[in-house]
Order: structure tokens, then sequence, then C-alpha cells
């Protein structure tokens, strides 16, 4: 095994002991201070559970990446110097970019902010990520396109950071379901940037995977009664957000030649966000016609869909992940021998019709 399989490993033990610690740790200070996620008409939980969860994220994926690094170093390992030289840079400006979506996430959690001044810190975080080199630069045959020049690329890249990362805090709605769908997207980059050879973002991949389970099951499996449920809060949803961001986009950079096994490296760099971007667009589309406000919240989501046929919130969820899970499988699989504007065009399909199924079925169920 390399030495980066090893930094690997220990940076994921690292983050999984460190997030399983500090959670109950955060759990204990908000039921004392009362810091909860009051119930009301829109939401589904009942109890007052405490949304602090994402405080965990940022810092322990820090601390971790940044202490494995420091011992790598001190060590002399020339393989992390070498890495170092290419890729630190756009790395340290993503960081930033969580930083502030960090602070930005804290402030909405304890007092609210409103969502032109998040919108306005998602471009900022966007335009850290372009300014340390990452950016959508590629169609991979999308469309006919190719290479794009920067001109384009750069302004649709802000357009993309603040989509994914809202998709991201929008599907946080039943219980397990973006921190899943979260870890799911991760594994999957942190697989390709390791085969790739890419081993600083695959560091960043594991030590969100490591943060995630902890939390997943605390707000999983917690019982509220025994106050050791959690929710992840916006602290948590835009975090992960802007990671997703940085490691979708830094897969689509990787490039056709040599991507693993001819796959096309567009469909597996967005392909794992589907769910959560697909469900934006059809909910903002629904919000447009019937003339809502499409930044106010509603009970439309799909989740939301699945609950009102009669699922509970577990099943919906692991209906959901599963389903990702398998889509994503397919869909890198046959990128590679496949036209990727018809295997694009056949999910955007299955998606619309799986949402009109659903439709029809709860409206009968009703």
């Amino acid at each position: 095994m390399s030495t980066w399989f090893w930094n690997i490993v220990a940076l994921f033990t690292l983050c999984i002991c460190m997030s399983g610690f500090i959670i109950p740790q955060i759990l204990l200070i908000a039921f004392r201070k009362k810091l909860f996620d009051v119930p009301d008409e829109r939401k589904i939980h009942t109890s007052l559970v405490p949304r602090l969860g994402g405080i965990a994220f940022t810092p322990v994926a820090f601390f971790a990446i940044f202490l494995v690094l420091g011992v790598n170093l001190a060590l002399g390992n020339g393989s992390v110097l070498a890495e170092a030289s290419t890729e630190l840079c756009p790395l340290l400006f993503g960081l930033c970019g969580m930083l502030v979506m960090f602070l930005v996430g804290i402030a909405d959690d304890l007092v609210g902010v409103r969502y032109v001044a998040k919108f306005v810190a998602q471009i900022f975080c966007a335009c850290l990520l372009i300014g340390g080199g990452i950016w959508f630069n590629d169609f991979h045959g999308v469309l006919g396109l190719g290479s794009v020049p920067a001109w384009i690329g750069y302004p649709f890249t802000v357009l993309m950071i603040v989509f994914i990362i809202n998709a991201v805090n929008l599907i946080d709605g039943i219980d397990g379901l973006a921190s899943g769908l979260s870890g799911i997207a991760c594994l999957i980059y942190a697989v390709i940037f390791y085969i790739e050879g890419v081993y600083f973002y695959a560091m960043l991949a594991v030590a969100t995977l490591g943060v995630l389970l902890p939390f997943f099951y605390f707000n999983v499996f917690g019982d509220p009664a025994k106050r050791k449920k959690i929710f992840m809060g916006d602290t948590g949803s835009l975090t992960i957000g802007i990671v997703l961001s940085m490691l979708s986009l830094r897969v689509n950079m990787i490039g056709g030649e040599g991507f693993v096994d001819g796959w096309n490296p567009l469909v597996a760099a967005f392909m794992p966000l589907f769910v959560p971007c697909g469900d934006v667009v059809r909910v903002y589309l629904y919000r447009v016609r019937n003339g809502r406000n499409p930044f106010l919240p509603d009970k439309n989501h799909i989740h939301h869909k699945l609950l009102a046929y009669g699922m509970s919130q577990r099943w919906a969820m692991v209906s959901l992940i599963v389903g990702t899970f398998v889509l994503v499988g397919v869909n890198i699989i046959l990128s590679g021998v496949v036209n990727v504007n018809l295997l694009l065009m056949a999910d955007a399909g299955l998606w619309v019709g799986l949402n009109i199924w659903l439709s029809h079925k709860v409206a009968s169920h009703r």
C-alpha cells in the first residue's frame, strides 16, 4: 500500500473519532443554552432538537487535514511536498471558502441571515475557488461542447457553485438525507481522486466523509427524549455545499484522457449531486409556475412527496440514497460507452417521470 493510502486511512479515522467526540459536547451545550430548531407547520420533526451539528464539520476537517499534512512534512515525505507544489494553492483557496460558509452558517443558525446576504457570501466563495484555479473549464461533449474559455467558464462556475450550495441546503429536510447523499458523493469523489492520483482532494473528500458519519448516526438514530438527536443546520449544509462544489469541479477538471476506464469526467463529477440539484430545479419551476416566491420554503421537495405517499422518514431517506448510489454507478459505467447527451437525456426523463408518477400517486393516496 502507498503512503497516501495510509495517510487517508489515518485521516478518515481521526475525523470519525473527533467528530464522534465533539457532537455529544455540542448537544450538551445546545440543551444547556436552549439552542433548538423549534418545530413549526413546515417542519417534520415535533420535538425540540438542536441544529448545531454542522459546527463540528469545519474545525474537525481542518484540524485533521493540517495535522496529517504537518506530520508528513515533518517526516520529510517527498510525495506530499511534490503534491503540494501543484495542488496546495487551490486547496487553500477552497478551505478559505469553507471557512466563510462556516461563519455564515453559524450566524444563520443563531440569529438568522437574509437569503440575499447568503447569496452574496456564496458568490464571494465561488470567486475564491476561481481565484485558486478551480472552475468549470470543459463540457466534455455535453451539447457537443468541449473546453470553454475563461470568460464563459468563470461566470458559469459562480452560478454552479451557488446552485450546488443551495441544493444541498434545501435537500436537508428529513433525517439523514443531506448527510447520506453528501457522504455517498464524498465516497465516490475520494475513490476517483485516489485512482487518478489527486491525493489532496481525496483527503478532503475522506475528511468530509469522516465528519459526516458520526453526525449521520446521531441525526438518524439519536433519541430526542434522551437528548441524543441533532440536526446539521445551515452551518453544516452550507459548509458541505461548498466542499461538494469544489470536489465536483475538480473532478471535472481531471480531463477525459487517462480518466478511469474512459468514463466521462462531467458525469462522474456531477451525477453524485443529481438528486439535490434535480430537486431544486423542479421545486423552483413549481414555485414560479404557481406564483410563489422561489426562495421561500415549502413542502414540495422529493422527500416530502415520498412522505405524503406513505413512506416513513427512514425509508424515504434510504430509498433516495440507495437510488442515488445505483444511478451514479450506472451512469459512470455507461458514460464510457454511451453518448453523454443521450445518457443525460435519459436521466432527465427518468427524473421527470418519477416525479410525475409520485405526484399522481400522492394525489390518489389523499
